[in-house]
């Protein structure tokens, strides 16, 4: 997906600035939180880390292997993010890394009275959830695909913590930082959703119109529908479906067509034409724009490589 990622360009330290080259760490303290930027230039194993706060990771460049609530490891890779709860030991393994092919994190661990704070209000503020009783953090879906909403606010909040120099930095970070526990939640409950949607369609408004979409994806859908298939007035379904997941229903839908898109040119079966068509779309321009915009290169170009 293309965006303005400050993140892929975030420098590099020095060779004479590390002071080791396996998770060389770099902190930057914030009220309410700290910014940590990690630097591995050689292969290792069985790094431990802990931290005594929530933390939340997001991985910049190269590849490790996470193990946590030891469970067998997973690859971690750029543009993912894994939440850790406090005092969680993360073993990690660095089967790449080298002096030219480094990695870099970040670990942003998170007051717990700001976590608190930010989904007591919102909880107190927006009562009416759908999808989950209430707003907050669900560590059963720990390891997230960064949305762009997510790694937006990702961004900007490096740039806090790096660049900015105001009187007003702790201020603007505490609200970034509320921002951002706000697209984390929506993005687990969009990873919960994907993950459940079948099981939770007979008794929940979101579930039903996600199976919905999923199962008539090829067909001309529309808000009325959707709204329709919740059993709830467009205006409402609007607010509450952007509200809990972070987008539009009908962002969704094309989240949806574009993701199925990519399955088919995968199997290289296809003409473009065809893939568009399959996919649900009626105008192969507006296709291949909206794939571009999302994918970063054409369905030609993506069905090559």
């Amino acid at each position: 997906m293309t965006q303005n990622n400050f993140s892929s360009n975030l420098p590099w330290r020095k060779s004479a600035d590390l002071k080791t080259l396996v998770e060389n760490r770099t902190t930057y303290t914030l009220d309410n939180c700290e910014l940590n930027i990690f630097e591995t230039h050689q292969q290792a194993k069985d790094i431990n880390l802990v931290f005594g706060d929530l933390v939340l990771t997001t991985m910049l460049k190269g590849k490790k292997v996470m193990h946590l609530f030891d469970k067998p490891g997973f690859d971690y890779l750029p543009g993912e993010s894994v939440i850790v709860p406090p005092n969680e030991l993360m073993k990690i393994d660095f089967p790449e890394a080298e002096l030219d092919n480094p990695t870099q994190c970040i670990a942003l661990s998170i007051s717990k009275e700001m976590i608190e704070n930010t989904f007591n209000l919102l909880n107190e503020t927006f009562s009416d959830k759908v999808l989950t009783q209430e707003w907050g953090l669900d560590l059963t879906y720990f390891h997230l695909i960064n949305t762009q909403d997510l790694s937006e606010i990702i961004n900007r909040f490096i740039r806090i913590g790096i660049k900015e120099r105001s009187r007003e930095k702790d201020l603007i970070a505490s609200l970034a930082l509320k921002e951002l526990l706000i697209r984390l939640s929506q993005t687990q409950a969009r990873d919960m959703l994907e993950k459940t949607y079948k099981e939770l369609s007979g008794g929940n408004r979101l579930a039903r119109v996600v199976q919905y979409i999923k199962e008539n994806i090829r067909e001309n859908l529309q808000l009325e529908d959707l709204a329709g298939e919740a059993c709830l007035s467009k205006a409402h379904f609007l607010r509450t479906f952007k509200q809990e997941l972070g987008l539009t229903p009908m962002e969704y839908v094309l989240k949806e067509r574009l993701k199925l898109a990519s399955k088919y040119l995968q199997q290289g079966d296809f003409q473009i034409q065809e893939v568009s068509a399959m996919s649900g779309f009626n105008n192969n321009t507006y296709f291949i724009r909206a794939f571009k915009q999302e994918f970063g290169c054409t369905p030609k170009v993506f069905s090559k490589s």
